[in-house]
């Protein structure tokens, strides 16, 4: 199980570590459904590379696709971006503590050098 949440986390980070699909994202969280040229339009970029990114965010399940006739609209999903921000707290907690530990270890150092 947890292989399989590293690969998701994974396609997560992937999905956020380009600048055109975060300003998809948040253009979602703003307007909270775009269709596909909706979303494209801010970019100057050609729609299949609009549908490249879009696919991206899906297979990361940072967006879900409903279908309408012929148009595509798309949300946002949060619970991706709640796991993604999760592992960001764990991991900083985890380098606060072990910061703070070494400052004072530092600190008691220094204190035993001054004797």
């Amino acid at each position: 199980m947890a292989m399989q949440y590293q690969e998701q986390l994974d396609r997560t980070f992937h999905a956020l570590g380009d600048g055109t699909r975060r300003q998809m994202l948040s253009l979602l969280a703003k307007q909270g459904e775009c269709t596909a040229s909706e979303l494209g339009e801010p970019f100057r970029i050609a729609q299949p590379s609009v549908s490249k990114h879009i696919r991206v965010l899906e297979q990361a399940g940072l967006v879900s696709r409903r279908i309408d006739g012929r148009v595509h609209r798309f949300q946002l999903v949060m619970a991706r971006l709640n796991e993604a921000q999760d592992w960001i707290a764990r991991h900083r907690e985890f380098w606060e503590a072990t910061l703070d530990s070494l400052g004072n270890l530092l600190d008691r150092m220094s204190e035993q050098s001054d004797e």
